[in-house]
């Protein structure tokens, strides 16, 4: 990789997406300079965030930056900036000391606020004043940045259009996993009840009531096998999910509201099978959650929704099951399909090998290999 980097900005290192774009850049320049002031600190969904908490984190961040801009201007001859996710503020307040030092910004943009909060989640209406100010913002920043990063090709190809970019201003890096918390796990006891499990932010791209339909429907088959199902998570949808789970009285549901990050594995070596996102329509189609990453690398039974995105890593075989977009009933089919062959011993032992050679790692490795491409396009 030609030319010396400056990682600079307000990133939260809580996520998983900047650890390993951190590590990669490390792996890429062992002697990188980080400039790094995080307001984020114990918040993990941003989006969710009330009023209060809101200003707290602006707070934050007008006091975070002149040390950051002093420490910025104090960093060696550079020839870019990678400013990691979330950084929407922080390319406007570097772009024109970057433009002074002749650095250019590489904005690992990830996920675009403007569709995360407007489009997928509508929790601001489209159209108004707020909408419409967090666009423009947004917009500003795409056009400072050199290169933005997005976490697929599919992506990429929607924030081109969304903010009237030419495709060639955009990279692709894929979120990838942290191989010393996610890696190949041993098959789960054979027997009955099927375990199943789906973990997560309660958010609409995951699709949990399509997850819950699904559950209702196996439950009036009578060829099913027995099933037991975990839902782990919080977030925006929390409220009618849990509504719908006690209304249909689905008493093969378990709810555990949080589990910290590095027990998810363990979580996953438990289940014999493990549920990616279903949702309908929209930012579903076009990402690649932590969690679908996570579940190639244990090697373990995957069921997701079939979709662009996810046509990038992977394909439809033994231990992969790919389903359509907000289809209870496609989902029930495949669950009841899968379960069944992990009961029969011959059959479980197949799926497994084939998990061996269908899922794939995608490690720091691939990731380190991506974003040097990214950035030598600088």
């Amino acid at each position: 990789m030609n030319g010396r980097t400056i990682v600079w900005g307000t990133f939260d290192c809580g996520k998983p997406r900047v650890r390993i774009m951190l590590e990669a850049l490390r792996s890429l320049e062992p002697d990188l300079v980080i400039c790094h002031r995080s307001p984020w600190n114990e918040i993990e969904d941003k989006s969710m965030l009330g009023p209060g908490a809101r200003l707290i984190v602006f707070l934050r961040l007008l006091a975070a930056y002149p040390a950051l801009l002093l420490a910025y201007l104090r960093t060696p001859q550079h020839n870019r900036v990678v400013v990691p996710y979330p950084g929407i503020l922080d390319v406007l307040v570097l772009y024109p000391f970057a433009r002074l030092r002749g650095a250019r910004i590489c904005w690992d943009m990830f996920l675009s606020a403007y569709d995360t909060i407007v489009i997928d989640r509508q929790m601001i209406r489209k159209g108004s004043l707020f909408a419409k100010l967090l666009y423009s913002t947004e917009w500003l920043a795409t056009r400072a940045a050199a290169t933005i990063l997005l976490d697929t090709c599919e992506h990429a190809r929607y924030i081109a259009a969304l903010y009237r970019l030419p495709l060639s201003r955009t990279g692709t890096v894929w979120v990838g996993v942290e191989g010393d918390v996610f890696t190949p796990v041993s098959n789960p006891p054979a027997g009955m009840p099927v375990k199943v499990l789906f973990y997560g932010q309660f958010i609409p791209l995951h699709g949990l009531p399509v997850i819950v339909e699904a559950i209702c429907e196996i439950a009036s088959r009578p060829e099913a096998p027995a099933m037991e199902f975990t839902i782990i998570g919080t977030g925006q949808e929390q409220p009618s999910v849990d509504a719908m789970i006690k209304l249909h009285q689905l008493k093969n549901v378990k709810r555990i509201p949080w589990v910290d990050y590095r027990l998810l594995a363990q979580k996953i070596a438990e289940a014999s099978i493990c549920l990616g996102v279903f949702a309908a329509k929209g930012k579903a189609a076009r990402v690649i959650p932590n969690k679908v990453f996570q579940i190639l690398a244990a090697r373990r039974p995957l069921v997701t929704m079939d979709c662009p995105a996810i046509r990038e890593i992977i394909a439809p075989g033994r231990s992969i099951r790919l389903v359509r977009p907000g289809d209870p009933f496609d989902l029930a089919n495949a669950l009841i399909t899968l379960a069944q062959e992990l009961c029969d011993p011959a059959k479980s032992v197949e799926i497994h090998k084939a998990a061996q050679k269908e899922m794939t790692t995608v490690g720091m490795t691939v990731v380190r290999d991506q974003l040097a491409s990214a950035l030598e396009t600088q």
